[in-house]
């Protein structure tokens, strides 16, 4: 295929709504530009974009899709993003690589969930928007409420450039107010036939034509200038101030189609290869640092990996993005992001699972390369001597956990294996092993996203699965002061064991200082504070260990081995076996002999007296309390809020932001358990939230006790 250079390449994201259309109008714009001669659909399975089988399966894209497009002598780079919020990664990753993204909208239903989501996924990255109405040609279209709900749910900035003139069954002209004429089409879409406006149409292209010219004036001085004089502006003018209101965000243009009917997609592609900036427009990338790189086409050879995919027979393919310079075959490259030397041996672009390949790629394209070492989405790759790496994209944090297990036992390591490469594919699956919980736990964004993942362990993998719920990960502590003492000593034939220890415990609280005297059960003892050892702790809290050991009752060498012993129980809390923390222990007394006592003697000797004393410091049980903000539409506050209140959540406070209502408040993890589809219920969907670790909490006494009757129970099974 031909090379592009920097000013002829376009690269969009598709996103919206799932059912929107984004995967239809995908197809014909690769039709229309020559790339396929035929166009699929979704029905039938034989789309470009989804051509992997759990996609054509559930009728949904689930991976955003690389595609191309050759047009009027440019090349239109397209990412398909996915359409469910369960596989926003896809979205987010399609919008950090593209320069403008089309947002689809189904005419039936208007503004849904997710163009809401993606809407502000658009913003959150300043990505210019284009609005596309799609399906015009369906009974229940409804152009006029759609751009109703537009306005309403997105943005006041939406402005008609097009509007259809017979909507529903039979749809076939749309008036666009930018050209100022009719665009007619023909049984089977393709190229419109362009005509004067109608009579009957005039006036209220004439209006639109008004409100076009006025915006597109509103974002540069000389055109407001210009329009100030002559009260109105020619075409050309007009496309300026489109161009430049959409990098700012001020404007967000409406174009109708048909995507099955090919109806106004090519007039869309005439506007994206000449209105829809490049990447020299946009604002530049940003490294680690915070500081944009300069995006040239002149430098040394620069990319971005935004996306990487496993292929059968093929294994990793990583797409990436050229952001400075020209990229030749068999090119050695740095990847910063780890110091590994890669060498990109072939270069290809890509039409879904179709890759050509290509001799060389300029600043802006987009391409894919095969078999790198140690090369990932999220990395940079230079050429020799620049050191730095882009910033990357930022994945949203997950929302929903479940506990994972391979029916088999043999299964095991190939299960850590297949995890570990839809964690590749997907970086919004997180997989962790907790040792503490003996689980393995996947994280994601949704029960959807996670059943699709068992689908792929089930159907790709081979490997049979099962979810269990996830345990918690709680903690233990004390609540009071306890004294205990525990001698161990052991004697079976030559060297016995021997070690006595004396210790008291007590709650620590950050900034609490040691006590010297203590009166516990009528006794009191008086303490001589020689050193102590602050302990932060992997699992968080602190263990602060005391000696106070005077007259050498306990050789100073065995301190070390009582506080081993001490730390296998906090490993291991007597009532749920969780960790333990924020204890403060005095080590005052104790007794040796001169042949028996050795290293486990007081390990085991400690151990034990702390377990005695912890069993009689009123142990408690706390739990994760998490931060939970939650973005819902006002209608439905009150039934959020009232679902929080049922698990025990503490509303923090509430505002109002862009429509929605802001919810803060603080939720026991043990809680959340399958919230996000509990909230999508309650919401229609419309409702986002996110989640954040916060603090332990004591639990109250109700559902300690059923925590610790279900630890039992447990403990009894197995």
């Amino acid at each position: 295929m031909k090379t592009y250079t920097t000013d002829q390449i376009k690269t969009i994201s598709l996103i919206g709504n799932s059912n929107s259309g984004k995967t239809t109008l995908a197809e014909a714009m690769l039709f229309n530009g020559g790339v396929i001669d035929r166009r699929g659909t979704v029905e039938s399975k034989n789309t470009v974009s989804d051509y992997r089988l759990v996609e054509q399966e559930s009728g949904n894209s689930i991976f955003s899709t690389v595609l191309y497009t050759e047009y009027q002598n440019k090349k239109i780079n397209i990412l398909d993003a996915p359409g469910l919020d369960d596989f926003c990664g896809g979205v987010i990753s399609s919008l950090f690589a593209s320069d403008c993204a089309l947002m689809l909208i189904n005419v039936q239903n208007g503004v849904e969930v997710g163009t809401e989501i993606h809407f502000r996924y658009a913003e959150q990255l300043n990505k210019p928007v284009i609005m596309v109405i799609n399906g015009l040609d369906h009974e229940k279209a409804n152009f006029e409420k759609s751009i109703e709900m537009m306005k309403e749910r997105l943005s006041n900035d939406v402005v008609i450039v097009q509007y259809p003139v017979n909507e529903g069954v039979g749809f076939n002209a749309v008036i666009d107010v930018l050209k100022m004429k009719m665009l007619k089409y023909g049984k089977d879409g393709g190229k419109a036939e362009v005509l004067d406006i109608p009579a009957d149409q005039a006036e209220r292209a004439a209006e639109l034509h008004s409100v076009l010219v006025e915006k597109a004036a509103e974002c540069d001085e000389s055109l407001m200038e210009l329009f100030f004089s002559n009260d109105t502006l020619s075409e050309a003018e007009i496309r300026k101030g489109i161009t430049k209101s959409l990098l700012a965000r001020t404007m967000f243009p409406v174009f109708c189609i048909s995507a099955k009917n090919n109806i106004g997609v090519d007039d869309l592609m005439d506007f994206i290869v000449s209105e829809v900036p490049t990447v020299t427009d946009v604002p530049a990338p940003l490294n680690s640092n915070g500081q944009p790189v300069k995006v040239d086409p002149a430098g040394p050879p620069s990319v971005f990996v935004f996306k990487t995919s496993i292929e059968e027979h093929i294994g990793e393919i990583n797409y990436f993005r050229v952001y400075s310079g020209k990229l030749t075959e068999n090119i050695d490259m740095i990847n910063t992001s780890n110091g590994t030397k890669e060498r990109l041996a072939q270069l290809f672009v890509c039409a879904g699972k179709n890759r050509t390949k290509v001799p060389e790629l300029h600043t802006g394209d987009i391409g894919a390369v095969v078999k790198l070492k140690n090369t990932k989405t999220n990395h940079t790759l230079n050429a020799p001597g620049n050191d730095w790496t882009y910033k990357g994209i930022e994945f949203p944090e997950p929302k929903f956990r479940t506990a994972i297990k391979a029916v088999s036992e043999g299964d095991d390591e190939k299960l850590g294996e297949a995890l570990y490469k839809m964690h590749v594919e997907d970086p919004t699956i997180i997989v962790e092993y907790s040792k503490e919980l003996k689980q393995i736990i996947v994280h994601g964004q949704g029960e959807y996203h996670l059943n699709i993942l068992k689908w792929h362990l089930d159907n790709i993998y081979k490997i049979p699965v099962v979810f269990n719920p996830p345990r918690i990960p709680y903690r233990e502590t004390i609540t009071k002061i306890a004294q205990a003492d525990y001698r161990h000593k052991k004697q079976s034939g030559g060297a016995g064991q021997f070690g006595e220890v004396h210790l008291i415990i007590e709650p620590y609280e950050e900034g609490s200082t040691e006590s010297s005297f203590f009166k516990i059960g009528g006794k009191e003892y008086r303490l001589s504070i020689r050193d102590k050892e602050e302990i932060d702790l992997p699992w968080g809290g602190k263990l602060i260990y005391v000696n106070c050991i005077v007259g050498g009752s306990i050789d100073a060498r065995f301190m070390p081995s009582i506080l081993k012993g001490i730390m296998e129980k906090m490993e291991v809390g007597p009532l749920t076996g969780s960790y333990a923390r924020d204890i403060r222990v005095y080590v005052y007394d104790g007794k040796m002999h001169p042949v028996d006592s050795n290293d486990i003697s007081f390990r085991l000797a400690g151990r034990n007296a702390f377990s005695i004393a912890f069993k009689n410091a009123a142990p408690k049980i706390l739990e994760p309390i998490y931060d939970v903000e939650i973005m819902v539409p006002s209608d439905r506050m009150g039934d959020v809020i009232s679902d929080l209140q049922s698990r025990r959540g503490m509303v923090l406070g509430m505002s109002s932001e862009k429509r929605f209502e802001v919810i803060k408040a603080r939720v026991p993890l043990a809680e959340m358990n399958k919230y996000s589809t509990a909230l999508s219920s309650l919401t229609g969907g419309r409702a986002f939230y996110t989640m954040k670790f916060a603090e332990y909490a004591q639990v109250p006494p109700d559902v300690q006790e059923a925590v610790i009757k279900a630890y039992q129970a447990e403990q009894e099974e197995e």
